[in-house]
């Protein structure tokens, strides 16, 4: 089998997600005997493929048409690679890029695909995947016998590839048919706080919920207490809803899938939809006033407390004792 794993980058270079998929795409070459590389596309990529083959070889795409992540010259090109180097497995992360190319990916290589699976094995000339469906209380089991196969895969359930002993072959590819899409015209580009890290990636999470009455108590609340750990923001749909939290950082069954080794929800209730997103972190901690709020059923710590007393005290805590806030997790 070969495997191709699309890489995506940000500013800081490869996501961490796609080092996820990476993971998965080594399983299924190593189960199946058959070799994995990366599809490195964009403009300018020389960093980012020097990156990517520290950890696979990696097929590189470097054409101004790339430059911007659209669906029409990406899944040109995505379909390009598959085609011209027999490409049997598409793989990438469950991102807004993936759901938005590799379906048009799919239908291009005349194949199938699956979104958002756990967990990916190969039966006889098939491929399983198991799916999650209705936040989580179920687990579908499902069977593709077409070829090629384009799977996104959640990357909370694996972990990063590890890096070779030396980097791999760069081998440039020259494709035909990638035009840019006329239709589309890029007027800016919007970036996110940088300061923090992606709400998907990151180590510690802090969200806030409805107890959060204003734009300005997040960003002092869960955005100062996000700072002081290092750590991402998050919000529950009901900030979201209401304008407090933008949406690129709601958690929960249809915001994101995170699993960072620390949850911190900050007067969020416990709705099954938001447990949908963040069940499969390793420790949760909640603070509501609450004592039978359904997110003291999930977490490992629980502080029974309002969230603008005790939130302010404890990052004036970490604040006096730094050595807390830059601690390893």
């Amino acid at each position: 089998m070969k495997v191709l794993v699309i890489a995506e980058s940000n500013e800081a270079g490869l996501r961490p997600a796609s080092l996820r998929a990476m993971a998965c795409g080594k399983l299924m070459a190593a189960e199946s005997g058959g070799d994995v590389h990366w599809l490195v596309a964009g403009h300018q990529l020389d960093r980012l493929a020097g990156e990517a083959s520290r950890y696979a070889p990696v097929l590189l795409v470097d054409r101004p048409e790339l430059a911007d992540p659209l669906a029409a010259p990406w899944s040109a090109a995505i379909a390009a690679t598959v085609a011209q180097e027999g490409i049997d497995l598409v793989l990438a992360a469950s991102s807004s890029f993936a759901k938005d190319v590799l379906p048009a990916v799919a239908v291009k290589v005349d194949g199938a695909m699956i979104a958002d699976v756990t967990s990916l094995k190969r039966c006889d000339q098939e491929l399983e995947a198991e799916v999650p469906r209705f936040a989580g209380s179920v687990v579908t089991t499902l069977r593709l016998s077409c070829w090629p196969a384009v799977v996104t895969v959640r990357p909370s359930v694996f972990a990063a590839a590890e890096p070779l002993a030396s980097p791999a072959e760069i081998q440039p590819l020259e494709l035909q048919g990638v035009a840019s899409d006329p239709r589309v015209t890029i007027e800016q580009h919007a970036s996110r706080n940088a300061s923090r890290p992606d709400v998907t990636e990151a180590s510690v999470v802090i969200s806030g919920g409805r107890a959060v009455e204003s734009s300005e108590d997040f960003e002092r609340l869960v955005g100062g207490l996000a700072d002081a750990l290092g750590g991402a923001t998050g919000s529950s749909r009901a900030l979201v809803d209401s304008g407090i939290a933008p949406n690129d950082m709601q958690v929960g069954q249809t915001g994101k899938q995170v699993a960072p080794h620390w949850y911190i929800a900050l007067g969020i209730s416990g709705a099954v939809q938001h447990l949908a997103g963040m069940k499969s972190s390793r420790k949760i901690i909640a603070i509501n006033t609450d004592r039978n709020a359904p997110i003291f059923d999930v977490a490992d710590y629980g502080l029974t407390a309002d969230v603008y007393q005790a939130v302010p005290e404890l990052i004036e805590s970490l604040k006096k004792n730094s050595h807390a806030a830059t601690a390893r997790y």
